[in-house]
């Protein structure tokens, strides 16, 4: 018998079919073989299943006993970001009813935050194959997978809060712009359900910024502050989906004080981010070049004497990695652009590559400093992923951080042309378990060699620096 010889007799497999329901609330997606008519839910859950329900009923071994999970055929694709696509396709089935030159929004309304908040349950505790589908190799979440959530969730949101529900008027396109911060609390256990909510905390004229909250309830825990697992900010730009400028985004009208003190922290990041694109750095260039200077000083001693180096510092070029991958029309999304998620998915399992070999140990993911979305990509594009470990930080040698910066390009061979598409920092740590195994284990510090590797090393100490100050201020 042939070990694969059962797909040709398992059932066809079909497309996911969902219930929607009714209209003016935020839909709870679910496979209508799995409905729950006497669900307790509210109606603003997005309840999430695994795509494959009809597979375990043809799919037997001779045993009676269900066939190992390797034996299936490869049909993984998050089940969380097709739910929430065809909450984002009916809104856009609505709203793409008028014709071509329909004209814009001009009369902007004023929505709460609740009004945009979507909740995703995982229901990881009672469906198996959801766990098979997010199970990394050490039995947690994959980072990953989740990012991959995250950016399809925050981009139904814009969708919602920008939304005027006005068949007459063209929608905006909304642009993933770029990813403030992403930091993971604790480990995500993939046996005990698991819930993502989210809604927009800001606006400015043509920009949102989308907070989420990844939390998982443990038994024992009490208060609500326990049970979070991650935060995330996303931050998107409307633009006019004709001509491609900026366009005005409905305004934001907090009603709680959580509400209000996520508006005004968000309003400080902003602030904040306008004057570091304005600062004038002339009058610190002195300091800045002594400080490249420092930087410098061990990587020279490597380049010209390598004997005399510090064993324990390697210079930066000698941690790259990288991979390539043409963008393909399974990875758009509803725009006909390459999702967004999709990257951030890939550049994380680069960048946790390039933390493993360096480590010698398997890394723990703490957070996500910053994404830039700088182009979008389209399908068809060659996609070049370089990455490196930028610096260590071994002040606390029992939490040592490795920082990981990611680069994406835009590779065009007919034109020989190649361009920078986004940037992503990731950072990392070793766990305790790791240092007991291994008496001599130790994180090396990494050295740049050259004066572009010392400057990208400074403006990653600057960004740190500016977070600590703004999270001090608070």
């Amino acid at each position: 018998m042939q070990p694969y010889s059962f797909l040709h007799h398992a059932a066809p497999l079909k497309k996911p079919q969902f219930s929607l329901l009714p209209k003016n609330s935020i839909k709870r997606l679910i496979p209508k073989s799995s409905m729950d008519t006497n669900s307790s839910h509210p109606p603003n859950f997005i309840s999430v299943f695994s795509k494959l329900p009809s597979l375990f009923d043809n799919s037997t071994g001779v045993d009676g006993n269900r066939k190992p999970l390797n034996l299936w055929p490869g049909m993984y694709h998050s089940p969380v970001t097709i739910a929430l696509w065809e909450t984002k396709s009916k809104i856009f089935e609505r709203l793409l009813s008028p014709p071509l030159d329909a004209p814009p929004q001009t009369q902007l309304r004023t929505k709460t935050p609740s009004m945009s908040r979507t909740v995703v349950l995982y229901n990881f505790s009672s469906d198996f194959i959801l766990r098979e589908q997010y199970r990394d190799p050490w039995n947690e979440v994959r980072i990953g997978k989740l990012l991959e959530d995250l950016d399809a969730l925050a981009g139904t949101i814009s969708v919602k809060h920008c939304s005027d529900d006005d068949s007459t008027t063209r929608p905006l396109l909304l642009i993933t712009a770029s990813v403030d911060k992403i930091v993971l609390r604790k480990p995500i256990r993939v046996d005990i359900d698991l819930r993502i909510s989210g809604s927009v905390i800001w606006v400015g004229r043509s920009s949102i910024e989308i907070h989420l909250e990844v939390t998982q309830a443990m038994e024992g825990s009490s208060p609500a502050s326990d049970s979070v697992a991650l935060t995330a900010n996303f931050i998107f730009v409307a633009r006019d989906s004709q001509t491609g400028k900026a366009a005005p985004v409905n305004r934001l009208q907090p009603e709680t004080e959580n509400e209000k003190l996520l508006l005004d922290e968000a309003e400080a990041r902003s602030k904040l981010r306008k004057r570091k694109r304005g600062e004038d750095t002339r009058d610190n260039e002195n300091q800045v070049v002594d400080r490249l200077q420092a930087l410098l000083a061990e990587g020279r001693i490597f380049c010209d004497m390598p004997a005399l180096a510090d064993r324990n510092s390697i210079l930066l070029r000698d941690t790259r990695l990288e991979n390539f991958l043409i963008c393909q029309p399974q990875q758009r999304n509803i725009h006909g652009r390459i999702f967004g998620g999709f990257l951030m998915h890939r550049a994380f399992e680069l960048a946790f590559s390039t933390a493993y070999v360096f480590a010698g140990t398997v890394p723990r993911f703490l957070e996500v400093d910053h994404v830039d979305f700088l182009r979008p990509l389209d399908v068809g594009d060659f996609v070049r992923l370089k990455s490196c470990v930028l610096y260590t930080e071994l002040d606390n040698p029992e939490h040592p951080s490795i920082n990981v910066e990611v680069v994406a390009h835009v590779t065009r061979p007919e034109i020989r042309s190649s361009e920078v598409s986004n940037t992503f920092y990731f950072t990392f740590t070793v766990p305790p378990e790791a240092k007991a195994m291994n008496d001599g284990f130790q994180i090396r510090n990494v050295v740049p060699a050259t004066e572009e590797e010392a400057r990208q090393v400074l403006e990653r100490h600057d960004a740190k620096a500016l977070q600590l100050m703004r999270g001090a201020s608070k």
